[in-house]
């Protein structure tokens, strides 16, 4: 065996375990449920199925049918397992995604983030930082000034509407 083949080899060796890695990764994701603020068994009780799917189990609801993705009215969107203020109707915008869209947070700390590895894709996970929740991803195609697009579920969402 000539020395480029050997080096070739061990290149394939090592994007082999790599693989491997990273299936166990994504495998290991997947079967960790959310460790929440509030007992699973009363968010069930008190979640809609696709709420408590979107939340807890880091579902996604299918565009353009959510409660909120052509919501234009002023106001403040919510956490809708534990009504921490995570957005502002200031900040929504129309991506044309079929989510609802936003530039921002209301709060830098109400909402955190972690990879996410599902689908055969490396996105950005948005999380309500108070309970955990799944909320959406964060993508860098925005409109300015962040160039950030947070797609974000209707259904992990209350919205309150603002008093005059």
């Amino acid at each position: 065996m000539t020395r480029q083949n050997r080096k070739r080899r061990a290149g394939r060796n090592v994007f082999v375990g790599w693989v491997y890695r990273y299936k166990r990764l994504i495998s290991d994701s997947l079967q960790k449920p959310y460790i929440m603020s509030d007992s699973l068994e009363r968010l069930r009780d008190r979640l809609t199925p696709e709420q408590y799917d979107i939340c807890v189990n880091k579902g996604t609801e299918p565009p353009f049918t959510g409660k909120y993705y052509d919501n234009k009215e002023p106001g403040k969107y919510v956490c809708v397992c534990c009504g921490t203020i995570l957005f502002d109707s200031a900040s929504k915008f129309d991506s044309g995604t079929g989510w609802p869209s936003f530039t921002e947070p209301s709060d830098g700390n109400s909402v955190q983030f972690s990879q996410d590895v599902s689908y055969g894709m490396i996105r950005t996970e948005v999380m309500c930082k108070k309970c955990n929740a799944h909320l959406g991803h964060v993508f860098d195609d925005g409109p300015t000034p962040t160039r950030l697009r947070f797609c974000i579920n209707s259904a992990s969402l209350d919205f309150k509407e603002k008093n005059n």
